[in-house]
C-alpha cells in the first residue's frame, strides 16, 4: 500500500466523521446549506483521490462570502444558535477545500469535534450521546492516522479508544465539580424552545387532537407508595375563563394566593415530578394540589406557577388530596367572570339552556341534565372531527357529534353559562402509564386534555369530565383503548404490540436514568455532593480549587500508570537504552533523531573491532520492537549481548 493510499484513506475516515457530526443537523438546517455541503465534501473527495490540485484560495474566498451572505438573507442574523450552527457547516466544508497541510489537518479534526458539540444544542438525549461519541471516536482515529500513516486502521481506532478511555477520569472530575450553570445548555429561549410541544396559553377546536400525536413525554411521577387509580389521574395545568365564539383565553391577569385553599376529604398522595422543559410557568400537579413547591406561587384557580419559565428539567415534590373540596375563587367577581359568553354565538344551545333553566330547580338538577343530554348524545370520542364554522358549540352539538376532548369541555362550559351555571376549562393532562421497569408513572403528551368545571355552592368547583361521560374507557385506560379501531397513532403508544411495549419501557427507562443522573445534574446536586465531602457552602472559588486538584492528580495518575506500563510492556527498549547508556559512558551519546541502525553504524565505525557485535544488538532491537517475528528467546539473546559488551 502506498502512503497516497494511506493518506487518502486517513481522508475518508475524516470526512466520515464530518457526516457524522453534521448528519443529525439536516432535520433543522436549510436544505440549500446541507446540499451545499455534501457538494464540497464529495467534491474534495474526488481530488484526493485523483490526487488533483486543490482550487485557488480566491475561488473559496468568493464561496465564503457568499455562503456568508445566504446565512444571513435566510435567517436575518448572523448570531444565535441556527446560524451560528449553519455558518459552522458551510465554513468548515469551505475549510476542506484548502486542506493541503498536517495543520490544516488538525484545523479541521478541532472544527469537526466543535460541530459534533453542537448537536446537543438540538438534543442531549441517550441516543445522542452515543452518536456523538462515535463521531469522536471516528475523528481521533483520523488523527492517529495523519500523524501515523503507517499504521492500519484497526490499530488507529485502538490508539482512539485509548486515548478516550485515558481522558475519560478528567471528564467524570469535570462533569462533577465544574461550576453547573442552570438552564439549557442552549440560553438563548427564542431558539431553545422553538420546537417545544406541549399545551397552549389558548384552546380552539383541534388543539389539544394535535397533540395527541406526540408521544413526547411531558413529565414523570414517582409516588412514594401506590399511583392512584387511572380515574384518579387529572394533572392540573392552565384555567381558561374567556371564550369569543371558538377560542378559550385565561383571562386577565392571575390572582397569587398566599396558600392553597381547599378542604381535603380524603387520604392526601405524596409524590416527586420531573418535569421536561416547555417554556412556560406552569407546573403540573394532581389535581388538587396541596403543596407549592419552593420558587413556585398558586392562582387563585389552583393553578402552580414557576416565578421562572421552564426551560430546563426541573424535579419538584408535591402532595395532593384527589378528593377534595375546591372553595376557592367563589366570589362575585370570579363567579362573574366564570358565566360571560358570548351571545352572539350557538343560539341553538342558548335556546336549549334557557329550556332547562325554566324546567329546573337548581344548578346541580342543570348539571344532571346537561349529563344525560351527553350520554343520550351518542357522540363519537375522534381524533380526526369534522372543521366547525362560526356557530362551533351548535355544529359539535347538534351536527356533527365528533371531537375529541377540547370539542366536549368547550362545548359543556358553553351550555353550563348559557344556563347560568358559572364554569371554567381546566386543561392539563388525564392518565399516564406507570413504567414496570423503573416504576415511574410517565405522562406525554398524547395524554393533554380538557375537563370542566362548575361552581356549585357549597361544594365549591366541581369537576365534571365530558369526555368520561362519552368515552370512559378514555379515563380508565388511556387515549390508544378510546380510540376507533384504525386511528392513526404513534408507533410507540401502540397496544397492539407487546414487545414494541416492552422495548419502549425499558429505553424510556433508560432515557429517565440519564435525565435523572446525568442531564439532571443540578447546582443543587452538585451543591449536595460538596456536602458530603464537607464543603458546607461552596462558592465557584472553591469549586475551581478542587476541580484544579482532582484533575492535576487524575492526570498525575494517568501519567505514572502510562509510564509504568510502557516500562513493562516494552523490555526489548528497556535493553536498547541500557546498551546506549553504555556507549554514552565512553564517550558515544546518541542523538535524539538517531534510529537505531545509524546510530550502530557511527558506533561500529568508532570502535571497528566490536562492529559485529554492535550491529547484533541493533538488529536484533529492530526486530524485537518493530517486526514480526521477534520472541522470548530473542529477547534473552539480546539482554546476553548488552550484558557482556565492551567497548
Amino acid at each position: 500500500m502506498t502512503q497516497n493510499t494511506l493518506a487518502f484513506r486517513n481522508f475518508l475516515w475524516l470526512f466520515a466523521g464530518l457526516v457524522l457530526a453534521a448528519a443529525p443537523h439536516a432535520s433543522h438546517l436549510p436544505v440549500w446549506v446541507m446540499g451545499a455541503a455534501a457538494l464540497l465534501l464529495a467534491w474534495r473527495i474526488y481530488l484526493s483521490w485523483k490526487q488533483a490540485p486543490l482550487p485557488s484560495r480566491w475561488l473559496v474566498l468568493v464561496v465564503a462570502v457568499a455562503a456568508l451572505a445566504g446565512v444571513y438573507l435566510v435567517q436575518r442574523t448572523l448570531f444565535g444558535r441556527e446560524a451560528g450552527v449553519t455558518l459552522l457547516v458551510m465554513l468548515l466544508a469551505l475549510k476542506l477545500m484548502e486542506m493541503r497541510t498536517l495543520r490544516d489537518v488538525h484545523v479541521v479534526t478541532f472544527l469537526a469535534y466543535f460541530l459534533t458539540l453542537t448537536n446537543f444544542f438540538y438534543s442531549q438525549t441517550v441516543t445522542t450521546a452515543l452518536l456523538m461519541l462515535a463521531t469522536v471516536v471516528v475523528i481521533t482515529a483520523s488523527l492517529v492516522g495523519f500523524n501515523a500513516p503507517q499504521c492500519r486502521a484497526s490499530e488507529n481506532f485502538r490508539v482512539a479508544g485509548m486515548l478516550l478511555a485515558q481522558a475519560g477520569p478528567v471528564m467524570l472530575l469535570l462533569f462533577f465539580f465544574f461550576p453547573r450553570v442552570p438552564g439549557p445548555l442552549w440560553g438563548m429561549p427564542r431558539d431553545a424552545f422553538a420546537a417545544v410541544t406541549g399545551l397552549s396559553d389558548t384552546m380552539s377546536p383541534g388543539a389539544i387532537s394535535r397533540l395527541s400525536q406526540s408521544d413526547a413525554i411531558a413529565f414523570r411521577v414517582k409516588f412514594d407508595g401506590e399511583p392512584p387509580p387511572p380515574a384518579q389521574r387529572y394533572w392540573r395545568g392552565p384555567v381558561f375563563w374567556e371564550f369569543d365564539g371558538r377560542t378559550w383565553r385565561p383571562g386577565g391577569v392571575p390572582r397569587i394566593r398566599p396558600s392553597v385553599q381547599f378542604v381535603a376529604l380524603g387520604s392526601p398522595i405524596d409524590y416527586e415530578v420531573t418535569l421536561e422543559a416547555h417554556d412556560r410557568h406552569w407546573l403540573f400537579a394532581l389535581d388538587l394540589p396541596a403543596r407549592v413547591p419552593p420558587g413556585a406561587r398558586v392562582t387563585n384557580d389552583y393553578l402552580l406557577l414557576s416565578l421562572a419559565p421552564v426551560r430546563s428539567r426541573m424535579r419538584y415534590e408535591m402532595r395532593s388530596y384527589p378528593v377534595h373540596q375546591a372553595t376557592a375563587g367563589g366570589n362575585e367577581e370570579d363567579l362573574e367572570a366564570a358565566s360571560e359568553f358570548p351571545a352572539r354565538f350557538n343560539p341553538r344551545t342558548q335556546r336549549l339552556a334557557r329550556e332547562w333553566r325554566s324546567t329546573q330547580a337548581s344548578d346541580e338538577a342543570i348539571l344532571r341534565q346537561a349529563i344525560e343530554f351527553l350520554r343520550a348524545g351518542k357522540y363519537q370520542y375522534t381524533l380526526q372531527p369534522p372543521v366547525l364554522g362560526t356557530h362551533t358549540v351548535d355544529e359539535f352539538l347538534f351536527d356533527t357529534r365528533q371531537g375529541f376532548c377540547e370539542h366536549l369541555a368547550a362545548s359543556f362550559v358553553f351550555l353550563m353559562r348559557a344556563a347560568g351555571v358559572p364554569a371554567r376549562v381546566v386543561t392539563g393532562y388525564q392518565g399516564g402509564e406507570v413504567n414496570p421497569v423503573d416504576h415511574y408513572l410517565v405522562v406525554r403528551q398524547a395524554d393533554a386534555h380538557a375537563w370542566a368545571e362548575v361552581w356549585l355552592g357549597e361544594r365549591g368547583w366541581v369537576r365534571v369530565d365530558p369526555t368520561a361521560i362519552v368515552a370512559p374507557v378514555r379515563v380508565e385506560s388511556g387515549i390508544a383503548a378510546a380510540m376507533p379501531l384504525g386511528s392513526a397513532l404513534p408507533l410507540f403508544m401502540r397496544t397492539d404490540l407487546g414487545w414494541l411495549r416492552a422495548l419502549r419501557n425499558n429505553w424510556d427507562a433508560l432515557g429517565n436514568k440519564w435525565n435523572q443522573w446525568v442531564l439532571g445534574y443540578n447546582p443543587e446536586r452538585q451543591r449536595d455532593l460538596m456536602l458530603r465531602f464537607g464543603v458546607r457552602s461552596p462558592s465557584w472559588q472553591t469549586l475551581a480549587m478542587v476541580l484544579f486538584w482532582s484533575v492535576a492528580s487524575a492526570i498525575g495518575l494517568i501519567a505514572l500508570w502510562l509510564f509504568a506500563r510502557i516500562q513493562r510492556a516494552d523490555p526489548p527498549h528497556r535493553v536498547w537504552l541500557a546498551f546506549c547508556r553504555k556507549l554514552a559512558r565512553a564517550g558515544l551519546a546518541r542523538r535524539d533523531e538517531e534510529g537505531p541502525l545509524d546510530f550502530s553504524e557511527r558506533a561500529a565505525a568508532r570502535w571497528p573491532g566490536r562492529a559485529d557485535a554492535v550491529r547484533a544488538i541493533a538488529r536484533l532491537y529492530v526486530e524485537l520492537r518493530y517486526g514480526k517475528n521477534g520472541n522470548r528467546q530473542s529477547l534473552v539473546q539480546l539482554e546476553g549481548l548488552v550484558r557482556s559488551f565492551r567497548c
